[in-house]
């Protein structure tokens, strides 16, 4: 009993440690992200969620995250990165056809256009709503795959700051 004990004494600080600071395993809901997640409706995705890529500031142009809902803050949300700080994009029906994204923030969309509520409806998101990176699916089987961190073309954006890079796959 006693080593069972020390065991769980000693396993849940690390256990607490590893998913605040590395990441977890979370459920796909929607299908906003369609086709890259998703794809067929009557299976779900789940994916890894990389908190360290957040942590370390290395998020770029067609990475997908997890944030926060500007809306519902109780509500995770995950989306495409489609343009960083200083960055100029085009909307898809936003109040302004063009937008300087400002400092400290990035534009985000769903990979299914005109099926996701993200900065097309609710502009620029502030960097500190990014809680994870999305990284891998983890089930089911058969979708077992590293997402790839590409932007479609058409969705690149009209200007890259300078202070900015992009890798385009």
């Amino acid at each position: 009993m006693y080593r069972f004990l020390k065991s769980v004494l000693f396993g849940i600080p690390i256990g607490v440690t590893f998913l605040d600071c590395v990441g977890y395993v979370a459920r796909v809901d929607g299908i906003s992200m369609q086709p890259a997640l998703n794809p067929d409706s009557s299976q779900t995705d789940y994916v890894f969620l990389s908190r360290w890529a957040v942590r370390s500031n290395n998020i770029q142009r067609g990475h997908i995250v997890c944030l926060i809902s500007p809306k519902d803050p109780t509500q995770k949300i995950i989306k495409r990165v489609v343009g960083l700080q200083g960055d100029v994009v085009a909307t898809l029906g936003y109040k302004q056809e063009i937008v300087r994204v400002p400092e400290g923030h990035c534009w985000v969309e769903g990979d299914h256009t005109g099926h996701s509520l993200d900065s097309n409806t609710f502009g620029p998101i502030a960097l500190g709503l990014m809680t994870a990176r999305a990284s891998f699916i983890v089930w089911p089987p058969e979708r077992w795959q590293s997402l790839p961190s590409e932007l479609p073309r058409k969705r690149i954006p009209i200007q890259i700051a300078k202070s900015s890079t992009y890798q385009q796959a």
